[in-house]
């Protein structure tokens, strides 16, 4: 039996806004280490009646500094921490692609957006993507996302360097404060 009520959904970015980024790239499950709140704030959201999506880009793989298998133990992570706490991971697109490779996935392009609309069959123009990096802005309004910024991560460089068009996006401290705000609108 299918429900007939429409998807409400959230994408994030990872790391930077889930997790600890890392200039020397996370590259397994022991590194991969979530930002204080983070887990929390991703189980109300999805007990708020959100599904939570994540669209991240991973050059590590194509640079061979890890493989699928040590992606896919970083996300099981990921999912079993926000099962613990009562909540659930939808779809986590990822562009394996580096950052010459020219494709249409890999943020600031909007394919990743794209792909987890067309997956839940629902516009954009109604969906937050919460990042901390200019990419994820300028891949949300590519995308026809409304971009939220956190200042975790790389947000608080990000937020200094914000450009004519995204002067007026809501922007938090970390992602708790952004499901607090987020969960209001339900």
């Amino acid at each position: 039996m299918t429900s007939d009520k429409p998807v409400r959904l959230l994408i994030l970015d990872r790391d930077g806004v889930i997790n600890q980024d890392s200039a020397e790239f996370v590259k397994s499950a022991e590194e991969w280490l979530p930002l204080p709140g983070s887990i929390d704030a991703i189980a109300r959201l999805s007990k708020a009646g959100y599904t939570v999506a994540v669209a991240t880009n991973q050059s590590g793989l194509a640079r061979g500094l890890f493989d699928t298998a040590a992606l896919e133990a970083m996300h099981a992570k990921l999912r079993a921490l926000v099962a613990d706490e009562g909540g659930r991971v939808g779809e986590i697109a990822v562009c394996p692609h580096g950052p010459d490779d020219g494709c249409e996935c890999r943020k600031p392009r909007p394919g990743l957006l794209l792909q987890l609309a067309e997956r839940y069959n629902v516009d954009l123009k109604d969906v937050a993507f919460v990042g901390d990096a200019p990419r994820d802005l300028e891949a949300a309004l590519a995308a026809g996302a409304e971009p939220v910024l956190v200042r975790t991560g790389k947000g608080l460089k990000a937020e200094r360097t914000l450009t004519e068009a995204l002067t007026d996006i809501a922007v938090f401290d970390d992602l708790a404060a952004a499901a607090d705000a987020l969960i209001e609108r339900v």
